[in-house]
């Protein structure tokens, strides 16, 4: 597995696939594989997915005794960007990663061809309290002992036995004293963006996801039906669709964004000689990629924000 050090991590990531850069960022105390598990096989047909594990998660170590904070994480992905040598990417965030892209987005806008975001609200309630509900290992020892297993799958081999038992109430003392994002702020980002929730998803209420996509520039409301936190795995049919139906509608724009930034010269993929990162346009996987989106169903697997 290939690791970059980045911002005094050695941030550890999986790669699928070849074409335009499509980033993935998972959500609290789960991995990329497991949230975009319906995702990977589709559009890594037409993208080169780049998936990393946040620090504390999954094989990029950190211990969250020594703090967890939501600016970290955003410094994290802009080092480990560097690292790879990315101009400008497509980036999809789930929850916790929703969060880390929308706040990378504020500050680094140009790099971004398209932005799509997955059940975060920039408000901080009901987020808060339902991460501080679901982040205590205590409760989880009682009430939910197969996620306590799972937690132990993800992250003991990468982080040490019970590390996930520090990385929960952390995460959710963020949750509760990160800054909170301005309508202001969110008029910054400019790529086209895709704000996706389900409708009984209990961090994000529909009207949050709405009035994000309101203050956006260019502004896209996705709203699952029937449909929780865990948007990709629940429905997933139903995102990959909306996904690629966004990604067809603003080729054209990604395209003319790359160019701005220079990114039809190709960069040097650290992962294998010779190879090339992120080169493709933005319209070639529309004529390239044959098959249509997954509708299986994906079972779930405990994700939390």
């Amino acid at each position: 597995m290939p690791t970059i050090r980045a911002n005094g991590l050695d941030i550890a990531y999986d790669v699928y696939g070849a074409g335009p850069p499509l980033v993935l960022l998972h959500g609290a105390t789960s991995l990329g594989s497991r949230d975009f598990a319906a995702q990977i096989p589709l559009f890594s047909r037409a993208f080169q997915v780049l998936v990393p594990d946040a620090r504390g998660h999954g094989r990029t170590a950190w211990d969250a005794a020594a703090g967890f904070r939501y600016d970290w994480l955003v410094g994290d992905l802009s080092a480990w960007l560097d690292g790879l040598g990315l101009a400008t990417f497509h980036l999809v965030g789930f929850s916790m990663g929703a969060m880390t892209a929308l706040q990378y987005a504020v500050q680094h806008s140009d790099r971004l061809r398209t932005l799509t975001v997955v059940g975060i609200t920039t408000q901080r309630e009901p987020r808060a309290s339902v991460a501080r509900r679901l982040m205590d290992p205590e409760r989880a020892d009682r009430d939910e002992p197969a996620w306590v297993a799972e937690l132990g799958r993800r992250h003991n081999a990468g982080q040490g036995v019970g590390a996930w038992r520090r990385l929960l109430p952390a995460i959710a003392a963020d949750v509760a004293a990160q800054p909170l994002l301005s309508p202001r702020d969110l008029r910054r980002i400019e790529p086209p963006t895709m704000v996706v929730c389900g409708d009984r998803d209990p961090f994000v209420p529909a009207d949050h996801a709405w009035g994000i996509s309101r203050q956006l520039p260019d502004g896209r409301l996705f709203v699952a039906p029937g449909c929780g936190h865990e948007v990709m795995s629940r429905k997933p049919g139903l995102f990959n669709e909306a996904l690629a139906g966004f990604f067809r509608s603003t080729a054209s724009i990604a395209a003319e964004r790359a160019s701005e930034r220079g990114a039809a010269a190709r960069h040097v993929n650290p992962l294998a000689d010779g190879a090339d990162l992120g080169a493709g346009t933005d319209s070639d996987w529309l004529a390239d990629s044959n098959g249509g989106p997954s509708s299986d169903p994906v079972p779930n697997r405990g994700h939390r924000t």
